[in-house]
């Protein structure tokens, strides 16, 4: 019997998401289009097993041309975005599966309703099948009339890179937990990181703790960043150098205003810390329960406070919190993730 062939067309790719492509093309044969990287995030990739190709390299009828000689199976487009990616999904309209991949959370919005007005006329003629990352955006794909054809975990970590270094790493933390926050992600606004400064820099002030805050990452707003001695900016890290900073680090936070899920979530998680999320942070509806807390996005007092917590908590009781988070962590793998797509093939 011959492969199944899956296309995915995609805008930015992440490691995450190569590493459930990568488990998908043990079982089918997998083309990827994706747009350029971006320069915040400049990753280095492995696609060994894929077959991958940059959008820019072709205009609407090139890529139309392309996909129909690759003949797949199953189509995955991210959103509705490039009209490109569109016209290569009309293209196949009613012959095979098509994907629509979907991470805004139901806001209420006028776009949102607009949207949802004319999803009968237009994204359902296109899309057989909505695929969300959690609970959030499927309120809105079941809005936009895709019933019962809504998949769950669209976004899934590098479930083998985490764990490894759970496996490595957790042992040494349970004897000696590390007090040290990380943050991991864009130095922009959205992400609330100027709220994560002042609030760590008066914590500092108004208690006696050892606690510090290791910040990873690069963005438009790293010139602006808080010197602070107890601040260490460490600048963008690949995801294989992680290790060493998830070594002596203790508790993931992610403070962002906006965030549709947030893989890195999940990849803390599993790598065993407890977690302080926003309430904008998508994923902590699957990954927060009694391993961390959540507090308002932009408030600086509540984040502060949530702080408090982590610092006021035995190391007994952090270690059992990064347990639970791991447990969290792993309810999500790339080979889960790769058979719901090929589940819908078989149907």
């Amino acid at each position: 019997m011959n492969s199944a062939k899956i296309v995915f067309l995609y805008t930015e790719i992440a490691g995450y998401f190569l590493a459930c492509a990568k488990s998908l093309s043990q079982s089918a044969d997998v083309l990827v289009v994706r747009w350029p990287v971006n320069k915040e995030a400049p990753f280095q990739f492995d696609n060994t097993g894929l077959t991958l190709l940059n959008r820019h390299d072709f205009n609407e009828q090139q890529l139309i041309k392309k996909i129909h000689e690759f003949n797949p199976d199953l189509i995955v487009c991210s959103g509705w975005m490039d009209k490109g990616y569109l016209a290569v999904a009309k293209s196949f309209r009613k012959k095979i599966p098509i994907v629509l991949s979907l991470d805004n959370h139901w806001n209420g919005t006028l776009k949102q309703h607009i949207a949802c007005m004319i999803s009968p006329f237009y994204l359902k003629r296109i899309f057989t099948h909505a695929w969300v990352p959690g609970k959030p955006q499927a309120v809105y794909a079941a809005k936009l009339g895709f019933g019962k054809n809504i998949l769950l975990n669209y976004y899934c970590a590098d479930i083998n890179l985490f764990n490894e270094i759970f496996d490595k790493t957790f042992e040494t933390k349970r004897k000696n937990f590390p007090h040290k926050f990380l943050y991991v992600a864009r130095y922009v606004e959205h992400k609330g990181i100027f709220e994560l400064w002042q609030a760590f820099a008066e914590l500092v002030l108004e208690t006696n703790s050892d606690w510090e805050l290791l910040c990873i990452g690069t963005g438009d707003q790293w010139e602006n960043r808080m010197m602070h001695e107890r601040i260490k900016h460490i600048g963008f890290v690949q995801p294989a150098e992680l290790e060493k900073y998830i070594t002596q680090s203790g508790v993931y936070i992610l403070p962002s205003k906006f965030e549709p899920w947030g893989v890195t979530v999940q990849e803390f998680a599993v790598a065993g810390f407890p977690l302080l999320l926003s309430t904008a942070v998508g994923a902590r509806t699957k990954y927060l329960e009694k391993n961390g807390f959540e507090f308002e996005p932009g408030n600086k007092e509540q984040l502060k406070n949530a702080m408090k917590k982590i610092i006021s908590s035995s190391d007994a009781d952090l270690i059992q919190m990064a347990e639970e988070s791991h447990a969290l962590g792993m309810s999500v793998t790339p080979a889960l993730w790769a058979n719901q797509v090929l589940t819908l093939i078989q149907k």
